[in-house]
């Protein structure tokens, strides 16, 4: 079964280039992304592993843990690390995890529950559904689910962007709209009552009776 919003993130230990992890713990009271590979070595994911390195400074000050995982060893991890760092400019800052006998990737739906065999003699096309990225909140429930083929690298930026919206409305009743950045105008929650909308935003643009439109809370 795959993973839905609002459902509670596998728990899970593992090995990982920065040593071992229990999941869970490991996010503590942070919100945590979860991106995954099908292959070392792999020539989109080097791309995407070195370009999340550049931006981990962006999700530090979101308060946002990174984690990768890729169905190889530690030892494989770490020698592709020194072909990102030579081919991106930056190294993996976070750490990478190994899925070598395929139980995350079963856990997170992204290889069928039933599959034998651990990670030897598996090809990246064998595994290409292991090509997900996963927001998951402090709360430990999965906030967005994208998914990725093999020959698309993923927009990081769109993942902050996301993430800068799911921190403000867990915050704020506001919703926000269509390629919606930080610090633009947003929308009154539908859950709010115009009652209540007065007593919390004060006036708002209403170009229909449904869309209420005010500047981002701060």
């Amino acid at each position: 079964m795959s993973l839905k919003l609002g459902d509670l993130a596998p728990d899970f230990e593992a090995e990982t280039t920065e040593g071992p992890i229990r999941f869970h713990e490991w996010i503590g009271d942070q919100w945590a992304v979860l991106f995954s590979h099908p292959k070392d070595f792999t020539p989109v994911c080097t791309t995407e592993l070195g370009y999340m390195a550049k931006l981990k400074p962006e999700f530090d000050k979101r308060n946002v843990k990174i984690v990768g995982l890729s169905v190889d060893p530690v030892t494989n991890h770490s020698r592709w690390a020194t072909d990102i760092k030579e081919t991106q400019g930056y190294a993996p800052n976070y750490p990478m995890i190994a899925d070598t006998d395929l139980s995350i990737s079963k856990a997170f739906g992204m290889l069928p529950s039933d599959l034998e065999g651990t990670c030897d003699g598996r090809t990246a096309a064998d595994n290409q559904t292991v090509r997900n990225v996963f927001v998951i909140g402090p709360d430990k429930k999965v906030k967005l689910v994208l998914v990725y083929p093999m020959t698309t690298g993923r927009n990081f930026d769109e993942v902050l962007r996301v993430i800068d919206s799911l921190q403000l409305t867990a915050k704020h009743r506001v919703a926000t709209p269509v390629n919606w950045q930080q610090g633009e105008n947003v929308i009154i929650a539908g859950s709010v009552s115009n009652d209540e909308a007065k007593e919390i935003f004060g006036e708002w643009d209403s170009p229909k009776p449904y869309i209420r439109i005010v500047p981002q809370p701060q």
